[in-house]
């Protein structure tokens, strides 16, 4: 997978770096890729389809969220959004997921209407960014993703989130959406992501760790002065 830098999806993409909007904090990733394979990928490619054939079950082999792994063109959609998760988020291993961790969404409407829900609140930190321009957030936002990806022209996947083995459940979270916007015809993918953590968790958190630190760091005083009591004996 390769990233694609598209000036409009990278202005969105560090706007969407921790914007403040009241009681929690936004923090969102809008990244293009292409799903043309070398070097590392291609190898893990080669390994993830041989484990899917090897370990799928006979239902996922005939159906799946990302259509009958019998076939190889859905081994390699799966392929694809593990690797983009892998690419995202360099820090975690999303190798060991299964079809069914993702999700084929209906429609486009549906997938618009859940981002547009959750990102309302941040238009009108939108409008004091320097350089917006005329146009709102939202539009700004769904000009750059067509532009980008074509959207009548993609299937959109959603990933489900365990919560525990990637940044999705991180402390005071309060939601969070994945999207994957896969244009076959453009061999491109869109991956777009948004969570927002509460204010107040995360400062409770900051203050917890402070804390356990503190008392490590006293522990280990005692630990230093008991040593240095013993040798002078």
């Amino acid at each position: 997978m390769k990233f694609i830098d598209i000036a409009p999806i990278a202005r969105i993409h560090a706007f969407l770096d921790n914007v403040d909007v009241g009681d929690h904090w936004v923090h969102g990733d809008l990244e293009v890729y292409s799903c043309k394979l070398a070097g590392l990928d291609k190898k893990l490619s080669r390994s993830l389809d041989e484990d899917v054939r090897v370990s799928s079950s006979p239902l996922e082999y005939s159906k799946s969220p990302v259509g009958p792994l019998s076939e190889a063109s859905s081994r390699k959609t799966l392929i694809y959004l593990i690797l983009t998760l892998n690419h995202a988020y360099p820090d975690y291993d999303f190798s060991q997921l299964k079809a069914d961790n993702f999700c084929k969404e209906p429609g486009l409407s549906s997938v618009e209407e859940a981002v547009d829900t959750h990102l309302l609140e941040i238009s009108r930190v939108w409008e004091n960014t320097p350089n917006a321009g005329d146009s709102s957030f939202l539009d700004s936002l769904w000009m750059a993703i067509d532009e980008a990806i074509v959207l009548k022209e993609s299937d959109v996947y959603s990933y489900k989130s365990d919560l525990e083995s990637d940044p999705f459940g991180e402390n005071g979270s309060v939601w969070s959406f994945n999207f994957f916007f896969y244009n076959k015809k453009m061999k491109r993918i869109l991956y777009f992501s948004c969570r927002a953590t509460s204010k107040a968790a995360a400062a409770k958190q900051e203050s917890s760790d402070a804390k356990y630190n503190s008392d490590a760091d006293a522990e280990q005083d005692v630990s230093k002065y008991g040593m240095a009591n013993e040798m002078d004996l």
